[in-house]
């Protein structure tokens, strides 16, 4: 049986986020293939080499904390990985499917940086300086993509997005005319 204390708790939650990534290797190829603009396939293949790289920390963890290397069934995960492959199927081949791609990317990021971040300053709690330099660098990945995936959707994605959406109108946002804020906070075309 478990321990009810906060060692019991990281343990659990790295076999969580170590289940989690194993379903993110599988998903990211489909989203690859999926996305439409070529910096987002490649920022797909790149993180499934860093997700690769994080399952072999999380593996190095198991080791320093003596534990068997396995992972617990992650609701969480799989329920945003199935909104992704939602997302694929239903708005495959338009313009909006590399903004939901981005999305439901983004989705996932947030959920690691969430676990990780808790997983590391529990390792700092608990006294494992190894572990929390270890989940210290993946949280700093994880917070790299979430970076780059904002950038591919602000720069590209979202703005080709909404222009399909308003024919005959520019999009606003990044990459196109800025809006003025007038006095009352409201924004001015």
């Amino acid at each position: 049986m478990a321990e009810k204390n906060l060692k019991g708790l990281f343990l659990h939650t790295v076999k969580d986020v170590y289940y989690a990534e194993h379903e993110i290797l599988k998903a990211l190829p489909k989203m690859a293939g999926a996305a439409q603009h070529k910096e987002l396939k490649a920022a797909f293949e790149k993180h499934r080499g860093q997700t690769e790289q994080q399952v072999g920390r999380l593996e190095q963890v198991f080791r320093l904390l003596g534990e068997k290397a396995e992972g617990v069934p992650c609701e969480a995960i799989q329920g945003i990985l199935k909104e992704g492959q939602e997302v694929m199927e239903e708005f495959a081949g338009g313009p909006a499917l590399d903004a939901g791609l981005i999305a439901a990317a983004q989705a996932v990021e947030h959920y690691e940086i969430a676990r990780y971040g808790a997983l590391r300053s529990w390792a700092e709690l608990i006294g494992l300086d190894e572990v929390e330099g270890l989940l210290d660098a993946t949280l700093t990945e994880e917070k790299e993509t979430d970076a780059l995936l904002t950038e591919l959707g602000e720069a590209k994605a979202n703005v080709e997005s909404a222009q399909a959406a308003r024919p005959g109108r520019r999009a606003s946002g990044r990459g196109s005319r800025p809006r003025r804020i007038t006095r009352l906070g409201h924004a001015a075309r």
